[in-house]
C-alpha cells in the first residue's frame, strides 16, 4: 500500500473556504485503478497558518504514479483552483510505502 499526502498552509480564518473548495471539487479518483481512499485532515489552528493534509491511499506506488500521469488527474487539477489568499505557499508532497507489520 502507498500513501500520498500534500501539506497545505492555510491562512488563518480561511479554513472553512478551503474545506468548501475540496468538498465541491471533482477529483475523478474513482476512475483510476488502484485508488482506495481519500481524506482531508485539518490540524490545529496556528498564529501563522492552519495545516491541512490531503491523504490518499493507493494499492501501490505505481498506481499513484499512474494517477499523476492520467487524464483524470489533468481534469481534476484543471478546475481545482483555490481562490487567491487561502493557500499561503505551494503544497508540500510526501509519499510513503506502508510497512506491513
Amino acid at each position: 500500500m502507498y500513501i500520498a499526502m500534500n501539506r497545505f498552509s492555510i491562512a488563518p480564518g480561511r479554513e472553512d473556504e478551503f474545506e468548501q473548495v475540496w468538498r465541491e471539487r471533482e477529483s475523478y479518483l474513482d476512475e483510476v485503478p488502484g485508488f482506495r481512499e481519500f481524506r482531508l485532515l485539518r490540524g490545529q489552528p496556528g498564529e501563522e497558518a492552519t495545516m491541512f493534509l490531503s491523504h490518499s491511499t493507493w494499492t501501490n506506488r505505481a498506481a499513484f504514479a499512474a494517477w499523476t500521469d492520467s487524464e483524470a488527474f489533468k481534469k481534476a487539477h484543471r478546475r481545482g483552483r483555490t481562490p487567491p489568499g487561502i493557500v499561503l505557499k505551494h503544497p508540500e508532497f510526501e509519499g510513503y510505502e506502508v510497512v506491513d507489520m
